[in-house]
């Protein structure tokens, strides 16, 4: 369920139309925070651009065990970029249980590690990975950038701009304050080819670019987030990761479901409380 899904080619949106960051994103030092290995590959051109401090929570081994974090780690390289404090730490199963067993105390010392690294790196702005009830790992993932950015202000002394792009759902082009990259025809080449590459260690992506067509690599949406309210951490229920996880237990990968309402939103409810103690 940690695969990646490219979103359909999107229609004409707002702030940035050429293959350039906004000025006031230019030379500013960035992060980007995923769930998974291979969720950098759809901000390949914003990769290129912005050379950002990357954190990855899981290796990506899904229930076979077999890790994907090599191939990011060598995309890392050849863009530039260079790994956070947090990077590959967790097994997907890991992770997975720690949710499972309402483990707080790791969700909230992880997003005091990653404000303490993003501080210190005197970050201007975070990239992460949305709420879409897709993967509950995501949708943590999301909560947890949230709640480092609020803690890594106040260490810092200074704002830091907040920014999500859709992993498996469609962006929403009429967002206010969204930021359009149109990857020239060097960068839109550039990131197929570390796609095709990819596609040795996710089978999934040879599919993807035949389904979806090539096209839909181009466009890359940052969109900004002006409230950090994790309490409002809501999606529509069921959520497809509860949905899938019933069908990984009847096949027997897992032994429990992992629930919205039962494991998520406790994660969203301590994280924001530990924020708010922070600020006491």
């Amino acid at each position: 369920m940690n695969k990646l899904v490219i979103p359909p080619v999107l229609a004409e949106d707002t702030i940035a139309e050429e293959y350039a960051l906004p000025a006031f994103l230019q030379n500013q030092p960035a992060a980007l925070i995923v769930a998974h290995p291979g969720h950098e590959l759809l901000l390949h051109g914003w990769l290129s651009l912005a050379r950002p401090s990357i954190y990855v929570l899981t290796d990506g081994s899904g229930h076979s065990g077999r890790s994907r974090l090599q191939a990011t780690t060598s995309l890392l390289e050849a863009i530039g970029a260079s790994p956070g404090c947090i990077y590959g730490r967790f097994t997907d199963a890991e992770f997975y249980q720690a949710l499972l067993n309402q483990d707080v105390a790791l969700f909230t010392s992880l997003a005091s590690e990653l404000a303490e690294d993003l501080a210190r790196r005197r970050i201007a702005y975070v990239v992460g990975d949305t709420i879409e009830g897709y993967n509950p790992t995501h949708d943590v993932c999301r909560l947890l950038t949230n709640a480092a950015i609020e803690q890594a202000q106040r260490a810092g002394g200074q704002r830091l701009a907040n920014y999500e792009f859709s992993v498996v759902g469609r962006s929403d082009a009429t967002r206010p304050q969204s930021i359009r990259l149109r990857l020239d025809e060097r960068a839109f080449s550039d990131k197929l080819a570390a796609a095709r590459t990819y596609a040795e260690w996710m089978t999934e992506v040879d599919d993807m670019l035949n389904d979806a067509g090539a096209e839909s690599f181009r466009d890359e949406y940052l969109h900004a987030i002006n409230d950090h309210d994790d309490r409002g951490a809501a999606v529509a229920e069921p959520p497809f990761y509860e949905q899938y996880g019933e069908q990984q237990v009847a096949a027997g990968y897992y032994q429990d479901v992992l629930r919205y309402r039962q494991h998520i939103l406790p994660i969203a409810a301590a994280l924001h409380e530990h924020v708010a103690m922070q600020r006491q």
